[in-house]
């Protein structure tokens, strides 16, 4: 359709007929071109792209043929209203290489850039963005500021060859002077969003910063590595040149692209879909990268990945960069045209780029493996990838909240309390809700020992372990490595409803040092008041109640976490019934939050609440219902393999596994 069909029409426009002499875009020829479906239902895609093929080429031969200085003194001005008008001289200098991996690459950067760029438009009328370029075009709003046929002219995605490009161009210069004339009827301002920065880069850093060893390592490997088509190699040696270059977004849009490409085409291969290696289409089942990643194709697909030891390792690495919503999500960010390409940060190529080595070693002879595997490089890169766990999925985020507020809750007895302080807060602590709050603690704490893991060393002999010593723990329960990969609805609704309550916990916890402090201060220089003293009395009180409850709370995600797959054993009752109980956990940690807050300071309301949640823990801890009471043994992850469920919650039927090596 697209290097085919664009071409079948012979003959050439008039250029005059497409754009003045000078620049400005005659819109009639192009959307005459853009004709509807007989069903009147959509466009005619194919008809559509036939008639535009003459179109495109007159457009392209007209740019190539105009002086560099000509070409930006008529488009340049026009160009303006993108939220990257700087981009267009790196385009301008693709279309006079004619060389098909930088048309290729300015193509992704011109559809980001046109996708963001009409976002801004949109917002000029609309509230919220949509998601996706179809939506965007689809809008109303748009329609309105540009004319809907011009909008239908942009709703069939142009590729790869290089009149294509020359014709995005015009049309984006196009747009710019329908929006100028648009902007001077209405006077209203085009405001552009800024980028979105990738922050937290710390988190991303699973290879050690990228040395000229590990580009020399790839660019050796690009040869011999049967993972890459060899009329795509043009495009993994660009993405070198722009690495060493320092243009890191380039890098990564082009080995993303190849990337997907490559497992797309063994994931095709080993399942005998060739067909599957198709893109996007119209009236087409297609694979995509997520698909490829996560198999929902049960009936009739196998994995193209090693074993679960090893492939697993990959397809966490991937969900991690590409999915998970708390990730960086590069992908869509790139695609979306939401992150500065200048500013792009070296890290996360960094991060592509040596996994490219460890997934391309996979696909060469043992023979050529075993001499790269000798090189230093390389073995710190494959023992990295070997022991990579998933760092932004639910369960790991949930796992680093728990610890975090662990370390939060310690700081909490390190100021002393003044002499007369200690004395009333003693006087204070022996009310009977108080001590009945206390008495359940404990004895639920020690409820929960029982349903510590049997097949961990570190927790046997715990039965008469005390109370207090329930933090020590917290890192053991969390370092216990459970799968994140096939994570059916259900599991991802429990760990969601977990960090809810681990996010409320924090915060609570945030707040007590904060006031314990501030008041503490102001009791030593004597700077309370009667009112102020008394609530100081009281918070003192709640405290010693609320650290070991927020530890309580923080043992029960921790165990629930570690058997969250147990949720599998649970009727749809019991399903129900688990998350009343886990969302009423949260309403107390969310009351608890708003209670210990400066603004409200309700210390006293915090024991009975406390009391409260403590007769709903032990009576449904009696019933035998948490997940940690349905774990008879341990949940292997071979067992998950086999009675797991794909991510959206489709349970998967078994799978048998291909090393890549023999893809």
């Amino acid at each position: 359709m697209i290097c085919k069909l664009g071409f079948e029409v012979g003959g050439s426009h008039d250029i005059n007929s497409i754009v003045t002499p000078d620049g400005e875009v005659c819109w009639k020829t192009l959307t005459d071109c853009v004709i509807c479906a007989e069903s009147a239902q959509g466009l005619d895609y194919w008809g559509s792209v036939r008639l535009l093929g003459p179109v495109c080429e007159a457009i392209h031969s007209h740019l190539s043929h105009l002086p560099r200085g000509q070409l930006e003194m008529q488009f340049a001005q026009w160009l303006q209203w993108t939220s990257s008008p700087e981009l267009f001289a790196e385009i301008f200098d693709a279309l006079e290489s004619l060389q098909s991996p930088a048309i290729s690459l300015s193509l992704m950067k011109l559809t980001s850039c046109l996708e963001r760029s009409l976002g801004d438009v949109f917002l000029l009328l609309g509230k919220e963005c949509p998601f996706l370029l179809r939506d965007l075009l689809a809008s109303e709003e748009l329609a309105h500021v540009f004319g809907q046929s011009v909008v239908s002219s942009f709703t069939h995605p142009l590729a790869f060859p290089t009149r294509y490009c020359s014709t995005m161009v015009l049309l984006m210069a196009g747009l710019g002077q329908l929006l100028n004339s648009y902007l001077q009827h209405t006077e209203f301002p085009l405001v552009h969003r800024p980028p979105l920065a990738l922050t937290h880069l710390e988190d991303l850093i699973v290879f050690p910063d990228v040395t000229h060893e590990a580009p020399s390592v790839l660019e050796e490997l690009l040869k011999k590595s049967t993972f890459i088509l060899r009329i795509m190699l043009p495009y993994w040696e660009l993405a070198l040149i722009k690495f060493k270059s320092h243009r890191f977004a380039d890098c990564a849009m082009l080995l993303l692209t190849q990337l997907e490409t490559g497992l797309r085409n063994v994931f095709a291969t080993v399942n005998k879909c060739p067909r599957r290696l198709l893109t996007a289409e119209s009236t087409a089942l297609y694979t995509t990268f997520d698909e490829v990643i996560i198999l929902t194709y049960p009936e009739v697909c196998v994995t193209p990945w090693s074993q679960p030891a090893g492939g697993n390792k990959s397809k966490e690495f991937l969900w991690d960069f590409l999915n998970h919503q708390e990730g960086p999500r590069v992908r869509d960010h790139l695609s979306h045209g939401e992150v500065s390409l200048p500013g792009f940060p070296k890290e996360i190529t960094d991060q592509l780029l040596a996994f490219s080595i460890v997934l391309l070693l996979r696909f060469v002879d043992e023979d050529v493996a075993s001499v790269f595997k000798e090189k230093a490089a390389v073995k710190s890169l494959l023992s990295l990838a070997e022991g990579y766990s998933a760092r932004f999925h639910p369960l790991s985020r949930l796992k680093k909240q728990v610890l975090s507020c662990e370390r939060s809750l310690r700081v909490w007895p390190l100021l002393p309390l003044p002499e007369e302080a200690a004395r009333e807060t003693a006087r204070l602590e022996g009310n009977s809700e108080t001590n009945a709050c206390s008495s359940l603690i404990i004895r639920i704490t020690r409820e929960l020992y029982h349903h510590l893991p049997e097949n961990h060393c570190i927790f046997t002999g715990l039965d008469n372990l005390p109370v207090e010593k329930c933090p020590q723990l917290l890192p053991e329960l969390c370092s216990i490595r459970v799968p994140t990969l096939f994570c059916p609805r259900a599991v991802l609704e429990v760990l969601a409803v977990l960090q809810n309550i681990g996010r409320c916990c924090a915060q609570v916890s945030r707040q007590v040092a904060a006031s314990w402090e501030q008041r503490h201060h102001q009791w030593v220089e004597k700077r309370l008041r009667s009112r102020q003293r008394r609530n100081y009395l009281c918070m003192l009180s709640s405290v010693k109640l609320l650290s070991p409850m927020l530890y309580l709370i923080l043992l029960l995600i921790a165990l629930e976490l570690v058997n969250v797959h147990m949720v599998h054993g649970k009727n749809a009752l019991e399903y129900q019934q688990y998350l009343k109980f886990l969302k009423s956990l949260l309403q107390y940690t969310e009351n608890l939050a708003a209670h210990t807050s400066p603004e409200k300071n309700k210390w006293v309301e915090t024991v009975s609440l406390t009391h409260t949640v403590l007769l709903k823990m032990r009576a449904f801890s009696e019933k035998e219902q948490m997940l940690m009471h349905l774990a008879k043994k341990p949940t292997s992850e071979a067992a998950l393999w086999k009675h797991g469920s794909d991510a959206s919650g489709h349970v998967r039927k078994p799978l048998s596994t291909l090393a890549l090596s023999s893809a």
